[in-house]
């Protein structure tokens, strides 16, 4: 997450065939270690509308054999191909299955109004995904890792979903009025937003036309992330798969959103992964206070919020950190009675 630049059940469809591990090297670039699994295209459903996803599966993990699983969502505005699909692969070398999916609206998911930064829907979805990895044979319990924005729907998602059991938030954006109002401008700044979005939600009803900014630029500054890394460098997220779009409607949603509430409700064992050095540390440590699950948390020195969603060293660590928290609070207990 950054600043913008105006402020700055089941629900299965189908499995398709199983992808080689050539895909996962095409996306990252990491043909060495692509023969620890396998990356599987799946499809499932939220809210009638069919989402698309990659599966990537440890060597060695079967029916026979089944794995603890997770599903992993990246930062807001991206896809599957992005920070979700490095981590998912980052906890499959790791032993553990792992399911990165677009979102309705993003990336190859269907979905109307595209590119919708929607905190419910989003939340909904991920349950819909937990609930994909519960009918598979070849898993046998399910966690959360989210990252950046999607921390706060990965909790509520955990809040509110049983066969979630157990939950990681990277990087974490977990905001509240408060932090909003500081992160956008004030609240002058943050009703202007709000009333774009009101603006172009009633053209959508209206028109059926989104209005729709580029979400990062170096060279246009009506652009969400305006001159931010990672999303504006090709070698990093501005990858050819992302649509590099967001929808003004989203506004009002995601700056009302509060994620705190969210905190003395989540039951599943926690772990959060931060640095002081990146994006609303405060969020953080004011949404760990208020958990009373078992939890732990590590800090690491002088990462910035787009180091963890790519590059080399704190990756690992933050995975590491990741899988060892799965392992130890899933075990080895059904997700569901079949």
């Amino acid at each position: 997450m950054a600043r913008t630049s105006q402020a700055l059940a089941r629900n299965v469809i189908a499995r398709t065939a199983i992808v080689s591990a050539a895909l996962a090297a095409s996306l990252f670039g990491t043909s060495a270690q692509a023969a620890d699994f396998k990356v599987e295209r799946v499809t499932f459903t939220s809210a009638g509308q069919t989402l698309s996803g990659h599966l990537y599966i440890p060597a060695g993990v079967s029916r026979a054999n089944p794995g603890q699983a997770a599903v992993v969502t990246g930062a807001w505005m991206t896809i599957k191909e992005q920070m979700a699909g490095r981590y998912a692969q980052e906890l499959a070398q790791r032993g553990i299955v792992a399911l990165a999916f677009d979102f309705r609206g993003w990336g190859e998911s269907a979905g109307q109004p595209r590119a919708m930064e929607n905190p419910k829907a989003k939340t909904e979805d991920i349950r819909a995904a937990v609930a994909f990895l519960a009918t598979r044979s070849d898993v046998n319990s399910v966690a959360g890792l989210g990252i950046c924005a999607s921390a706060a729907y990965m909790a509520e998602a955990a809040a509110t979903t049983p066969a979630l059991r157990s939950v990681a938030l990277v990087a974490p954006w977990l905001h509240d009025r408060a932090i909003v109002n500081d992160v956008y401008g004030g609240e002058q700044s943050v009703a202007s937003l709000i009333k774009l979005g009101r603006d172009a939600e009633a053209k959508f009803k209206a028109t059926g036309r989104a209005t729709l900014l580029p979400a990062a630029s170096t060279t246009d500054k009506t652009a969400v992330m305006f001159n931010v890394p990672y999303y504006t460098e090709p070698s990093r997220g501005l990858i050819p798969q992302w649509e590099n779009k967001f929808n003004v409607a989203s506004w009002e949603a995601w700056l009302t959103l509060d994620a705190m509430p969210t905190a003395p409700r989540l039951k599943a064992p926690l772990l959060i992964v931060h640095s002081e050095a990146a994006a609303i540390p405060q969020g953080a440590r004011q949404f760990y206070a208020a958990v009373s699950a078992p939890k732990q948390q590590l800090w690491l020195d002088n990462v910035g919020q787009f180091d963890f969603y790519d590059r080399a060293a704190p990756v690992k660590t933050a995975a590491d950190a990741v899988a060892a928290h799965f392992k130890a609070s899933l075990g080895a207990a059904p997700v569901a009675q079949r």
